[in-house]
């Protein structure tokens, strides 16, 4: 079962009448806003990326991508594969999702409690989720989004390994430009703008 810290002061996990999502975040600081921002300039309902690229993207195997999606652990919510030749198509967040999943069952935490966590993971926006933390004793997973909820719940001792979300997705941010996205209505996606790093490595090797 999935649920908060045992007597803990802050906000039980996926606690959604009790959750702060819906206050700004400092974004500034904790996440930087080029990376919330679409790459390629079209919203999520159109871009996606096929079943392999988000395999690397996340770091998992097909036959994990393909077990979650008949299983409807993580389903894509670009394209779901409907008809002979169609392929998947996932979103930066369906991505997202996919990472987290596997370091929880890296940790050994259950299927069954992933489960539950998936479902709140998918109602939060990816700036809300750039605020959350997962904390897991390997058998209950926990969700912070303020400091004082993460001193809470170590001090209960509930929490032995944590997954700051904002980390996974830098990670996804980072390597995703590699692999060429898609539109789901088979338009043009325009050329992602060169981000400052790429720019400066590009300059180093020419001169």
């Amino acid at each position: 079962m999935v649920d908060g810290p045992q007597g803990g002061a802050g906000t039980s996990a996926y606690d959604v009448s009790q959750s702060a999502a819906g206050e700004p975040a400092a974004q500034g600081t904790l996440f930087p806003e080029s990376v919330l921002a679409d790459p390629h300039g079209v919203t999520d309902q159109l871009l996606g990326y096929r079943g392999p690229a988000a395999c690397q993207i996340a770091g998992i195997t097909y036959r994990q991508l393909d077990y979650w999606a008949r299983t409807n652990l993580v389903v894509p919510s670009i394209r779901g594969a409907s008809g002979s030749g169609s392929q998947r198509l996932y979103s930066f967040k369906d991505i997202l999702v996919l990472k987290v999943v596997k370091r929880l069952l890296d940790t050994g935490v259950s299927l069954q409690n992933i489960r539950v966590a998936v479902e709140h993971l998918r109602r939060r926006g990816v700036r809300d989720l750039a605020r959350i933390t997962l904390f897991s004793d390997g058998t209950t997973v926990y969700e912070c989004t303020s400091p004082e909820e993460v001193v809470d719940l170590l001090q209960g001792g509930q929490g032995v390994f944590g997954i700051a979300v904002s980390g996974a997705m830098k990670e996804i941010a980072g390597s995703i430009r590699q692999f060429p996205p898609e539109r789901a209505d088979g338009g043009h996606v325009a050329a992602a703008p060169e981000d400052e790093l790429t720019k400066r490595r590009r300059t180093r090797r020419i001169s």
